[in-house]
């Protein structure tokens, strides 16, 4: 009896033993379940944020990427018959904004244009209009005023008035001795601009002279040609209006005298615009923006009217 009381004691202390160590497992492997789980879960916070991170760093890069520098600096280039207007105007825009530099690079209409569409420069001058090839390239103009191409010869030349159809047989060589005009008897010697000038563009476009020219010399820059005929008594040549000086003379055309006034109405037909050229997509920076602002506003106009040209707005 004693024997059986005895197994049987053994028997549920056995049992007893195998309960605990049964429990001690399922608690041991619930525990590292639970620290699993918890490692886990710090694992995919983790992840999160460093995708949460990258996607912040690749906004931050983006919105860097939009924004213009802005240096203080508005730079422009283009059309040498604008430089009296845009140096006028740059001029009274740095006075009005301590700190910020303007820069004018004369280089020609079609170098400005071309400058503008390479973004070598923040805003290119035009003093024609721009053609549909260059409109294909993204490019978008502004006029900033109007300006008369005044026809010049020499003060010595007594010629006060010609006509546009008898300008363009004097420039295709159909007239060739001023003799013929009301001058003395002198050979014309024809002055003018260079390929891809806005003043030529203009001047050709106007007495329907496009390629049929017969030019003596094709210089480079407004001053050159009144340089030039300055210096000729026998020369003819076509300028800015607001660069003329009274080192040449202005002739009438068809009976009206180049001013601000007969270019507002229009009667003074040889006239083409001042344009201001910019890229559609491309923001300028904060600087350069306020310039444009500044000049296309009625507070400029007094300013380009002084340069001798007609402000648009």
């Amino acid at each position: 009896m004693k024997r059986k009381l005895s197994i049987l004691v053994l028997a549920v202390v056995g049992a007893a033993m195998l309960a605990g160590c049964g429990a001690g497992t399922t608690s041991g492997s619930t525990a590292d379940n639970t620290a699993n789980e918890s490692t886990t879960d710090i694992a995919t916070d983790t992840t999160d944020a460093s995708t949460t991170d990258a996607s912040a760093t690749d906004s931050t890069d983006n919105a860097t990427a939009e924004t213009p520098e802005d240096n203080g600096t508005v730079s422009t280039d283009g059309s040498t018959s604008m430089e009296k207007v845009i140096g006028a105007l740059g001029e009274s825009f740095m006075a009005q904004n301590e700190g910020v530099t303007f820069t004018y690079n004369p280089t020609g209409s079609g170098s400005g244009i071309t400058a503008v569409a390479e973004g070598r420069c923040d805003i290119g001058l035009s003093s024609r209009n721009l053609k549909d090839d260059e409109v294909a390239q993204g490019l978008k103009q502004t006029v900033l005023a109007y300006d008369g191409i005044a026809i010049i010869v020499n003060p010595e030349n007594e010629v006060s008035d010609l006509d546009v159809e008898t300008i363009a047989k004097i420039y295709t060589g159909e007239i060739t001795n001023w003799k013929d005009v009301g001058g003395k008897d002198a050979e014309i010697v024809l002055i003018g601009r260079e390929a891809g000038s806005g003043t030529r563009d203009g001047f050709e476009s106007i007495t329907g002279t496009e390629d049929k020219c017969l030019y003596r010399q094709e210089l480079t820059s407004t001053g050159d040609v009144i340089t030039t005929v300055a210096q000729n008594p026998d020369a003819i040549g076509y300028a800015s209006l607001a660069a003329v000086k009274d080192t040449v003379k202005a002739v009438s055309v068809g009976g009206v005298v180049p001013s601000e006034d007969t270019v507002k109405d229009g009667s003074y037909v040889i006239q083409r615009p001042f344009v201001l050229v910019t890229k559609e997509g491309t923001e300028l920076t904060p600087t350069a923006q306020k310039f444009f602002d500044y000049v296309t506003s009625a507070d400029a106009a007094e300013i380009i009217a002084q340069a001798g040209a007609v402000a648009a707005n």
